[in-house]
């Protein structure tokens, strides 16, 4: 049995309130979809939570998974008719049960088992409170989707983004799914380019409270936040150093906007790393801390260069179109994520480095802002279609979809937090 004691991220920053909702709407299935069944969890009637129907959301919206229903037939107290399941068409049975501890928290224990060999795959218990208990139906489907698929799941991951309504702009923060929505910031004034770091404990964005763009780090456990970069001109799209040490902003000290490093903390002196008579910004390192991907318009359009970390001639890494931007690099660094331009519109694009290979992951021509998940397998990106800015999760096969529409509003600005720890 392995307990796991998690800690509670929304005790740590502001509500933002019960009205707030988010819509999902899911499209497309992955090239497979394995059949698993979900029974009823024992004990877990009356929770404020449905913990398994929330795992079977999960790991349904994923594309990967067809999710049967058999809570009706069975619960955890019953052992699992492997037959049973297999005429129903599970290959993989999903139980569990909830018990409410002496000192008010939850131990969820939840099993896994083989349909086809009639054989257990493995279990675990988890220890939570009250108000963690969707957190830990996230990381019950995490487990299964890699006991069941080999990679890491995304679901107990958290994601940030901008939303406005009337004249309030709000730094958000939810659960992948668009739920448990907290808010560090609460402005009259524009916020854009939040940034995680890559431990997931702050988060870099820029704020025009000061009536110009300065870049700030915040910090998530306390609520401390500090400018880094105030700056004369324009100080923007800030870009974490995978030590989380210093950061990459496009800064127009000398000018024109150029890229500079400058130290997380807020001390010590800006380090010029580009050197041109164009436009460079929207610096990202790559997962290895060795390169700097960045927009520049040096060669006559915006197009997409890499850089030495340290400095150096840049490589211009696009060629197709006259307009490319918005670089993100997937977390193995294998893959680019951009924003270009065609037919009159703006589409997100993955392009494989090595082969070239591109999947177009958007067709509403009005996409912005590409963000990686951490395992790689999904982007996240803001769209402008049916007159209201909304954000969507697509596999980077282009087969799956997820849109997330507010009450709050426009929503925009997307960025995938880490893996939770």
């Amino acid at each position: 049995m392995k307990a796991l004691f998690l800690a509670l991220l929304s005790a740590l920053l502001l509500p933002l309130g019960a009205a707030a909702q988010m819509r999902i709407d899911v499209s497309g299935v992955g090239a497979t979809q394995y059949p698993i069944a979900i029974a009823r969890f024992a004990g877990s009637s009356g929770l404020p939570q449905d913990v398994p129907a929330i795992v079977g959301g999960d790991l349904s919206r994923s594309g990967a998974f067809r999710v049967i229903d058999v809570a009706a037939v069975m619960s955890d107290a019953d052992t699992v008719d492997h037959v049973a399941m297999r005429e129903r068409g599970a290959d993989a049975v999903l139980t569990g049960s909830v018990t409410r501890l002496p000192d008010g928290r939850y131990e969820i224990r939840y099993r896994l088992s083989d349909a086809v060999r009639q054989a257990a795959i493995g279990g675990e218990s988890l220890i939570v409170g009250e108000s963690d208990l969707r957190f830990a139906a996230h990381r019950i489907a995490d487990w299964v989707f890699e006991r069941l698929t080999g990679e890491k799941g995304i679901f107990s991951t958290r994601i940030a983004y901008v939303s406005k309504q009337g004249e309030r702009y709000r730094l958000n923060i939810a659960d992948w799914d668009g739920e448990n929505i907290v808010t560090p910031l609460n402005s009259p004034e524009p916020i854009i380019s939040p940034s995680w770091s890559r431990d997931g404990s702050r988060i870099a964005y820029v704020s025009f409270e000061a009536r110009k763009p300065v870049v700030y780090v915040h910090t998530l456990a306390t609520g401390q936040r500090k400018p880094v970069a105030n700056f004369k001109g324009s100080n923007s799209a800030p870009a974490w150093s995978p030590d989380g040490r210093s950061l990459a902003v496009a800064l127009t000290i000398d000018g024109l906007s150029q890229i500079y490093l400058v130290p997380a903390d807020g001390g010590g002196t800006p380090r010029r790393i580009t050197s041109s008579t164009s436009i460079d910004t929207e610096p990202v390192f790559s997962p290895d801390g060795q390169w700097i991907y960045f927009t520049s318009d040096r060669g006559g359009s915006p197009q997409i260069y890499r850089m030495s970390a340290s400095g150096g001639d840049p490589t211009r890494i696009t060629f197709t179109g006259n307009y490319n931007v918005s670089p993100r690099i997937s977390p193995d660094g294998r893959s680019l994520a951009y924003v270009t331009r065609r037919n009159g519109g703006f589409v997100v694009i993955v392009r494989d480095l090595a082969s070239g290979n591109e999947v177009q992951l958007s067709d509403g021509g009005r996409e912005e802002s590409p963000s990686f998940a951490p395992n790689g397998r999904w982007v996240m990106y803001a769209t402008g279609t049916g007159g209201r800015d909304s954000l969507v999760a697509a596999s980077v096969d282009g087969r799956v979809r997820q849109r997330l529409t507010s009450n709050l509003g426009d929503i925009r600005e997307p960025t995938w937090g880490p893996f939770a720890n």
